[in-house]
């Protein structure tokens, strides 16, 4: 005998099934609204400033790279010889989201001190070398795509600087408290 099929019969027709879609579509799309970027928090001020100096090289920035509603292409220039890796003197272009963190970071941290930048960009070569003397060093490093830094921020402590990055979800977030840095990226947010 041919079995006459029910609208039910399929789990996309079944309105039990269909509800709960739309909850789970609701609840998905609440969730994406609170999903901060760090250019979603710093886009309240005109400009966005930063204050950098690069432990290894003495070299530093202090200025504004964003301006009138854009990134200031002449800034994130000199932005990225502060952040290039200093070993093999090779530069490449810095996310500009990274500069967004460190720039909400010290806003919200009431903060006028330079960051202390101890490893911004780091060559494919500099980035092995390094993960092959710890394997605190990941072999697949934002290092290396211009997304990450390790900073301090003198005067102040490193497990406030990660609880807030952390509690702002701007990104990465890496604590190494025995050396007194922190890690900071612009990729998922994550922590350890």
């Amino acid at each position: 005998m041919a079995r006459l099929f029910h609208r039910f019969d399929c789990p996309c027709c079944d309105p039990a099934v269909a509800k709960r879609r739309e909850v789970v579509r609701a609840g998905l799309s609440c969730l994406a609204a609170l999903v901060v970027t760090p250019a979603a928090l710093a886009q309240g001020a005109a400009t966005r400033s930063l204050s950098v100096r690069r432990m290894q090289t003495g070299d530093s920035f202090d200025g504004v790279y964003w301006r009138d509603g854009r990134y200031d292409r002449d800034a994130l220039r000199r932005l990225d010889l502060v952040f290039r890796d200093p070993g093999l003197d090779e530069t490449t272009p810095m996310d500009p989201r990274l500069f967004d963190v460190l720039h909400t970071i010290a806003r919200r941290l009431d903060a006028n001190e330079a960051w202390d930048v101890l490893s911004g960009y780091r060559a494919p070569e500099t980035n092995a070398a390094r993960s092959r003397q710890s394997r605190r060093v990941s072999r697949v490093s934002l290092h290396m795509s211009g997304m990450a830094a390790d900073v301090r921020l003198p005067g102040r402590q490193p497990m406030g600087i990660a609880r807030l990055a952390a509690d702002l979800q701007t990104g990465g977030v890496g604590l190494y408290r025995g050396n007194g840095f922190v890690h900071l990226d612009c990729g998922p947010a994550r922590r350890w």
